[in-house]
């Protein structure tokens, strides 16, 4: 399977021979054998040659994964071969057509709503605050329009994808 991986800004192209848990990636001009292994309590195991890597806290929204890797936090979007050829030929994906749709990633609390409905935002501006694991999280906006329905109040409690608000894309 083809994918296409963007990380800081990077994008690399990666190719995975997927046999049960064991395959080899390609990437970068190298190819690595690897392993991977869920264990029981929701931890996954990566081992390439002699490493071994702990992925913990796995979330997936849309195209982007989020995990932490050995304890450090990562952030990966990937898009797969089909994502590709869609973007290339001009079609939106089905993730991309709700993509005015900000939904909570994780589990929490609403904190602040910055915006009100009608208000004009630029994708990246602030629009929430939402309260998780202890720590404050800033959600975006994923696309600039007008932002026509604001799900949620200060103060709610969400479960993971739930809705928070929607933007009509402008233009």
């Amino acid at each position: 399977m083809k994918f296409e991986a963007r990380i800081n800004n990077s994008e690399t192209p990666v190719e995975l021979e997927l046999r049960e848990e064991t395959g080899e990636a390609h990437f970068r001009d190298k190819t690595l054998p690897y392993e991977f292994h869920r264990q029981p309590n929701g931890r996954y195991l990566l081992r390439t040659g002699t490493k071994l890597y702990r992925i913990d806290n796995v979330e997936y929204d849309q195209q982007r994964i989020t995990f932490t890797l050995n304890g450090q936090w990562c952030s990966v979007e990937v898009r797969s071969e089909q994502e590709l050829l869609l973007d290339r030929l001009g079609f939106k994906t089905a993730a991309e057509v709700g993509e005015g749709a900000l939904t909570a990633p994780m589990p929490g609390k609403i904190l602040e709503i910055m915006v009100a409905e009608g208000d004009e935002v630029a994708m990246g501006d602030s629009v929430a605050v939402l309260e998780a694991m202890k720590m404050e999280n800033e959600l975006k906006a994923p696309i600039d329009g007008m932002v026509t329905t604001v799900a949620v109040t200060e103060g709610a409690s969400l479960e993971k994808n739930a809705l928070i608000l929607e933007i009509e894309a402008s233009g």
